[in-house]
């Protein structure tokens, strides 16, 4: 079974490319254009494998939608990575207490995200 990723920005740009990286990959990919949609999404039942999300977006940030998704039932334990230009420790360090299981800077190479993408969702 193809393993599913959202992948969650505001921009159509790092949709497109993330988009592209993930499905020549062989996942199926889930699109969400924010926080709010994305959240939304999730809790209309929508469960894939992984989130990846950006930091900086509109109304809710990446932040808040890791805390947010930790408190839907069944997400616990699905790994969020936030995806951003944004590299100050306190930041990740605050991503990381509200549950964020990593952190990756933008430009991201293919290679490198589809390895911590390997890492974190097995059998994908």
């Amino acid at each position: 079974m193809t393993k599913a990723i959202m992948i969650v920005d505001d921009s159509s740009t790092m949709l497109l490319s993330l988009h592209g990286i993930l499905t020549k990959a062989g996942y199926a990919v889930e699109q969400a254009r924010s926080g709010e949609e994305a959240v939304g999404a999730l809790k209309a039942g929508l469960r894939p494998a992984m989130v990846i999300t950006d930091f900086n977006m509109g109304a809710m940030n990446g932040i808040e939608v890791v805390r947010q998704v930790r408190r839907l039932p069944g997400l616990q334990f699905t790994p969020l990575l936030l995806l951003t230009t944004e590299s100050q420790r306190d930041r990740r360090d605050e991503a990381r207490s509200a549950g964020a299981t990593g952190w990756l800077v933008k430009p991201v190479q293919a290679d490198a995200l589809l390895q911590v993408v390997r890492q974190l969702v097995p059998g994908g």
